[in-house]
Order: structure tokens, then C-alpha cells, then sequence
């Protein structure tokens, strides 16, 4: 799937931009991988850790998905966009709420653009669970960005591209999620909780990166595809990270939830699930599509429609990760297999 490709990424310095990066010239033999961002000091030290191979040619190209010809420079030969870019910190969105605009929305558009000016062949978008049924502003210009790129596929004409978007939760220990706060609170021997009821998806870097390519390879265009993942309840991170620690309910932020969706009611007719993830489908009626070839595609994982009425959130999911779990992958993926002190 990958190979002899020409790959760019957009807000390519970010955890997943170099993830990806590092596992795709490990496992595949790309043409080429082009670093988008618009930080020149994230680019330098990514440069410094991953750089080109007597097989693969990665650029570092400096630019702002703000701006259309500079994306389209950055796309020219390019064979796959994987668009990672975006402003998510849910505070600074809810406080600079244009910039969110200018950034995940209007940028959205403007890789939509030069993705089919450049006839890029496969296209996929990063959202989150924010974007489903959203109460702030991040979600709201993530799941205006899906939309976006699910609509793209109505105009490809002769250029042949396919838009798709995956959809996932927290990524474990990500900028901004519970267990960096939780581990920095530990030496206080205080860890700030918000809510104790409170639930959240969790999904490894890795597990993202090797969910994007799998979806590369499954798309048609104008599907949502949304990996079957566990739940933590966020007591179970607090045990896992300092069982000793005094904690302090200190109530839910703005524009925060007590349990993140994935699949909202509303997008249940649409919806099929397969062994591993859920496909939502787009309801518009441009895609020439045959549903019964979608769904048979795999003889060993035939898609089936959900019911009405169905909706995957961190609450009602059936996979919820123990203390233990949750502390081995802590180690695993925040400690880099240090035990956890």
C-alpha cells in the first residue's frame, strides 16, 4: 500500500506525524514523506532523530495549512495526504475561537483544495471523538472538518481522490489529557480530579498509526472509520498512577463531558461494525457504491448494520481497561518501559 509512495503530512512534527513517520520507513519502503508544519524548531529536532535513508527521502517543508498555494507546493507529486494539522487544546480554542476557525476549518478546506488541484490519489483526515455531538469549540470545528472531507468526495471529477476521516479518542499521554496532569500532581501526593464518574476512550500512538494505514487500505471515500477501543474510568488512572494520593474533586472544565462519544444516536443508520471498527457511512447519494460489496469485502469480516438507536461511547463500552492494564500501559507507552514510581 505504501510502498514507492510519495506521502505528506500535514502537522507532521506532532506525536503522530513522527510515530507514523518512524513505523512507515520501519515496515514500508515509501518513495517519499514530506513533513508539513509551520515550526521550524519541531522540525529541526524531529530532522535531528529521523532523516533520510538510501531508500527513503523525507523533506522538511515549513508552511501553514492557512495557506493554499503554499499546501500546494507542498503537494506537488505527492501520492497520499494523511492531514494531522490543527489547533486542540480545548481552553485556548474556547478563548481564540476564529483562529480554531481559521486553522481546522478553512484549513480543512484549503488541504481539500490542493489535495485535488494536485490530484492526489487517497486522502485521510484525523478528527476525534470531540467532533461527535460537540459542546466546545474544538469539536465543533473538527466535526465541521469531517463533514468537509466527507462532502470532497461529491466534487473529485476526473482527479479520482478519495477523502476519508478517522475518528479516535485520547491518545494515551498525549499533551493535554489526564495522565501527564496526574503524573506531575503525584509529587504533590494531590491528583486534581474533575469528576469521578468521568470515562474517556484510550488508544495508544502506535495503535493510531496502524489504524490509519489499515484504513488507507480499506477506504472507498466518504467514510468515517472509528476503531473499537477500550474505555478507562478515570478513578482506575488515578489508581494506577499513585494509589496513595489524596485526591481533589475540583469540577468539570468548560467545554468538557463526563463520557466522549464516538458514534452518536443520530449516526446509527449509517453505521456498520466490523471485527475491529465501525464504518460510518456517508449519507449523501454521489457514491456510486455497492453496499453489499462494502460490507463483503472480507469474507472473514463481513459488516454488518447496526441498530438503530446504537451509539459507542466511553460509558457503554464493553472494553474498560484494569488498574493493572492501565499501569502496564503507562510504562509501555508514557515511561518507554520504566516501571512506574
Amino acid at each position: 500500500m505504501l510502498n514507492k509512495k510519495s506521502i505528506i503530512i500535514t502537522g507532521g512534527t506532532g506525536s503522530f506525524g513522527k510515530k507514523f513517520t518512524e513505523m512507515v520507513i520501519k515496515k514500508y519502503k515509501p518513495k517519499k514523506i514530506v513533513i508539513y508544519s509551520r515550526d521550524e524548531f519541531k522540525q529541526f529536532e524531529m530532522q535531528e532523530k529521523i532523516s533520510s535513508t538510501k531508500d527513503v527521502l523525507i523533506r522538511y517543508f515549513i508552511g501553514d495549512v492557512r495557506d493554499v498555494d503554499r499546501l500546494k507546493l507542498a503537494m506537488a507529486d505527492m501520492d497520499i495526504v494523511i492531514h494531522t494539522a490543527a489547533l486542540k487544546q480545548v481552553p485556548a480554542t474556547e478563548y481564540n475561537p476564529f483562529e480554531a476557525v481559521k486553522t481546522n476549518v478553512i484549513g480543512a478546506q484549503n488541504v481539500i483544495d490542493a489535495s485535488l488541484q494536485s490530484k492526489i490519489s487517497k486522502v485521510i483526515a484525523l478528527s476525534t471523538d470531540k467532533a461527535a455531538a460537540p459542546i466546545n469549540l474544538y469539536g465543533a470545528t473538527k466535526l465541521t472538518s469531517d463533514k468537509l472531507f466527507v462532502s470532497a468526495n461529491n466534487y473529485v471529477g476526473h482527479s479520482k481522490t478519495q477523502f476519508s476521516v478517522v475518528r479516535y479518542g485520547n491518545v494515551m499521554g498525549s499533551r493535554g489529557s489526564v495522565i501527564p496532569s496526574f503524573l506531575k500532581d503525584k509529587e504533590k501526593n494531590v491528583l486534581n480530579i474533575t469528576d469521578k464518574r468521568m470515562t474517556r476512550f484510550s488508544i495508544t500512538l502506535e495503535e493510531g498509526v496502524s489504524f490509519v494505514i489499515k484504513c488507507l487500505d480499506l477506504m472507498w471515500g466518504g467514510e468515517i472509520f472509528v476503531p473499537k477501543i477500550p474505555s478507562y474510568k478515570i478513578l482506575d488512572v488515578a489508581k494506577a498512577i499513585s494509589p496513595n494520593a489524596k485526591l481533589k474533586f475540583i469540577g468539570i472544565r468548560p467545554g468538557e463531558k463526563l463520557h466522549e462519544e464516538m458514534i452518536t444516536l443520530s449516526d446509527s443508520p449509517n453505521t456498520v461494525g466490523f471485527n475491529s471498527y465501525y464504518v460510518i457511512l456517508p449519507d449523501h447519494k454521489f457514491l456510486e457504491w455497492n453496499i453489499n460489496k462494502f460490507l463483503k469485502k472480507n469474507k472473514k469480516d463481513i459488516g454488518k448494520f447496526c441498530n438503530y438507536g446504537f451509539n459507542y461511547s466511553s460509558e457503554n463500552n464493553r472494553n474498560f481497561l484494569t488498574v493493572e492494564k492501565l499501569k502496564k500501559l503507562i510504562i509501555n507507552n508514557v515511561f518507554g518501559g520504566k516501571n512506574l514510581v
